[in-house]
């Protein structure tokens, strides 16, 4: 016992005999040998015991430069004893009192560094206590640099994010309530550490514009930008309504609120073309149409839609071209095709009212779009109900395009291109259209036919519409379903014959002229 007590009183004295050399020398002439010294003997105190002394040293007053210059060495071995320790136990409490002390005190810098290479070297089940345990020091301190602060946040977020990608994302609802690595109550806390930064670009931008943190803002939204991708895609995102408070709706919710923030403090037309290079931007709003399709939360499929439009916004002319064609491509969903379709017209009507030439909504560019947009994936055996809102887009646009563009004037190039128009989109729609209603007409008159040999429309079965079978459903709701799909039919067949009426009108005004 009496060598313990030893051993103990050396640790504290060895501190205090290092601590009072180092009171009577100036800033300036602190040496490594005086550093060494200070980390051995701090950690020797904290290892065996004493906390609590290391704690008054380093809030006495008389410490203070000491503890700036070379408290950011404790850092290590202050994360060891405080996993080591219980919750309950007093020792603990010391520790993580000192941690706040050193981040009050500390040069931020040193320990922005200190805590940087704690966070990296964490691994396996200790990531995301680690990091829970880090994020107020780290944000206290990020919050007091005045150099490379967008840099300093944004690796920060961006090695937070990168541990945490390496753990299993919970699936089913006991791996949720359980939470073994604390992955939900992490990302959560990760989204509150940014908070503070995106808080103070909006106050900046509402001061001047000549506090503009570009940087910082593009930082923010990289960490945006890679939170849709994980860990909310890399849930179950049909599973998210089904389970109580699950913890990712909060981050879901948090993240695409934070993502908006970020976006509503830039300006339109802002964001060069030249971004859309880097796969975190490019992957961004094909995330968000992944979230506006798959999540069965109807707020965060509404916010991922407003999010989305938000981003197109911010984009260049040649940008938003670039994010037409891969939405296009990509998103496998009619009603987002659709949408983006409408987009594609609000630009082309920008393109010719404003008295600029915009190039890449008008002429070849556009004419290339086209190609896309005005076409039937497979021709005339397309689904037509199932692509309704796309080919309903389609040819609202077409229409836009023969009213507005004369053949003489040819701004967009649609009038050079409508041979192709007509034998890649009108023709085969009109004959979809016409195979669609005669096979629903079809099953209608067999459907009545059905019901009448049964005496009773309270018979239960089930029908198959836009290739996808029904629930279980009586004669006369199969009915409303098939009627309900020939309505639509009509409603594309009307403006499909606006449309033509409207290209032989122009024509033959045109014939007219000439002759």
């Amino acid at each position: 016992m009496p060598e313990e007590r030893s051993q103990t009183t050396m640790a504290v004295d060895e501190l205090q005999a290092i601590i009072q050399r180092c009171q009577i020398l100036e800033e300036a002439d602190f040496k490594g040998e005086d550093f060494n010294l200070f980390l051995v003997a701090g950690q020797k105190c904290l290892e065996d015991g004493y906390a609590a002394q290391l704690l008054e040293v380093i809030r006495n007053e008389k410490n203070k430069v000491i503890i700036k210059n070379m408290g950011w060495n404790l850092i290590s071995p202050l994360v060891r004893c405080i996993f080591m320790y219980k919750q309950e136990d007093d020792k603990r409490e010391h520790c993580l009192r000192i941690l706040d002390q050193l981040a009050q005190i500390c040069n931020p810098k040193e320990l922005f560094l200190g805590l940087l290479e704690q966070i990296e070297q964490t691994s396996g089940d200790q990531v995301c206590q680690t990091v829970m345990l880090l994020l107020q020091p780290l944000q206290t301190v990020l919050l007091k640099l005045q150099n490379k602060k967008a840099y300093s946040v944004g690796l920060s977020l961006a090695m937070i994010m990168n541990q945490l990608t390496s753990l299993p994302v919970p699936y089913t609802k006991q791996q949720i309530q359980e939470d073994k690595l604390g992955l939900c109550q992490c990302c959560n806390a990760v989204v509150d550490f940014a908070k503070p930064f995106v808080n103070e670009v909006v106050k900046n931008m509402e001061k001047s514009s000549e506090y503009d943190d570009m940087e910082l803002k593009e930082e923010l939204l990289k960490f945006c930008m890679k939170s849709l991708k994980y860990p909310l895609l890399a849930a179950q995102l049909d599973q998210l309504e089904g389970i109580e408070e699950h913890p990712f709706r909060h981050f879901a919710t948090e993240i695409i609120d934070l993502f908006e923030s970020s976006l509503l403090r830039m300006e339109d037309n802002s964001l060069l073309h030249d971004y859309l290079e880097f796969r975190d931007f490019i992957n961004v709003p094909q995330d968000l149409v992944k979230i506006m399709t798959l999540c069965p939360m109807e707020h965060l499929r509404k916010k991922s839609l407003s999010t989305l439009q938000l981003f197109i916004d911010k984009f260049d002319t040649e940008g938003k071209y670039t994010l037409f064609r891969c939405l296009l491509k990509t998103s496998n969903h009619a009603g987002v095709e659709g949408y983006i379709i409408k987009n594609i017209k609000d630009q082309i009507h920008l393109s010719l009212t404003k008295e600029y030439d915009n190039m890449w909504f008008t002429g070849h560019h556009l004419i290339s779009l086209l190609d896309l947009v005005l076409s039937l994936p497979e021709g005339a055996e397309t689904d037509l109900l199932q692509n309704s809102d796309r080919i309903m887009a389609s040819l609202n646009l077409l229409r836009y395009l023969v009213i507005k563009d004369c053949e003489s004037d040819n701004q967009t190039g649609v009038w050079t291109t409508l041979t192709k128009i007509e034998q890649n989109f009108l023709k085969p729609l009109r004959v979809g259209l016409n195979m669609s209603k005669a096979h629903y007409e079809a099953e209608i008159k067999n459907k009545k036919e059905n019901r009448k040999e049964a005496h009773s429309s309270n018979t239960v079965c089930s029908v198959t519409v836009s290739g996808e079978k029904m629930p279980a459903m009586t004669t006369g709701m199969q009915l409303q379903v098939l009627h309900s799909a020939l309505f639509t039919f009509d409603l594309i067949e009307s403006v499909l014959a606006r449309v033509e009426e409207l290209i032989e009108v122009k024509i033959k005004a045109v014939m007219d002229e000439n002759s």
